[in-house]
């Protein structure tokens, strides 16, 4: 290989890397329904998603795990937000793999009480295609880092994708503001 091969292929490599991961569901699909167990101020709650979308939207964000750093610094601008998801009308709702048990304790603890938390089974991360991979494309048994806003008709109005939890509040809480101004 010459030295210019070697240059291109790390380069396309590179690319590769910070390159976000963008989320299977387009804009304009219908969101898969589920029900699933979780947790909310450190109770056991059950979370149906055609019930919350009878109130208004829903924001269903998926993290990677309970109690790792950006997962909780995530969860504390979710709670932080609390009131202006309110204020436009709509649901929050976290999503990862770990168990109820685990859920109750984030719920509190990084979630600060505010929103609810939900274990997401293998089912629901295929039907969000939400699994995060190894480069080899095997599972890591953890969610990807994905939020969706959905309309109270079950449609998907945006998608972010991104291991960066930073501007999943921003980018969510933009979404819902404005369907709430386009009732």
């Amino acid at each position: 290989m010459t030295i210019r091969t070697l240059a291109a292929a790390a380069a396309a490599f590179a690319l590769t890397l910070s390159a976000p991961a963008f989320a299977e569901l387009p804009t304009g699909a219908r969101a898969p329904d589920f029900a699933a167990p979780g947790a909310l101020a450190g109770k056991p709650f059950s979370f149906k998603l055609h019930q919350a979308l009878k109130k208004g939207p829903v924001v269903l964000y998926f993290y990677p795990k309970a109690f790792t750093q950006g997962c909780t610094l995530e969860a504390h601008a979710f709670a932080e937000a609390t009131a202006q998801f309110k204020a436009a009308g709509a649901t929050v709702i976290g999503m990862s793999n770990d168990d109820v048990a685990t859920l109750q304790k984030f719920s509190t603890e990084a979630c600060r009480d505010k929103f609810a938390v939900a274990s997401a089974s293998p089912d629901l991360i295929k039907a969000y295609d939400v699994d995060l991979r190894k480069p080899d494309g095997s599972s890591t048994g953890l969610t990807k880092r994905t939020s969706y806003v959905i309309a109270k008709n079950g449609k998907i109005v945006m998608v972010h994708s991104d291991m960066d939890y930073r501007d999943h509040v921003k980018m969510t809480l933009a979404a819902v503001r404005k369907l709430k101004k386009s009732v």
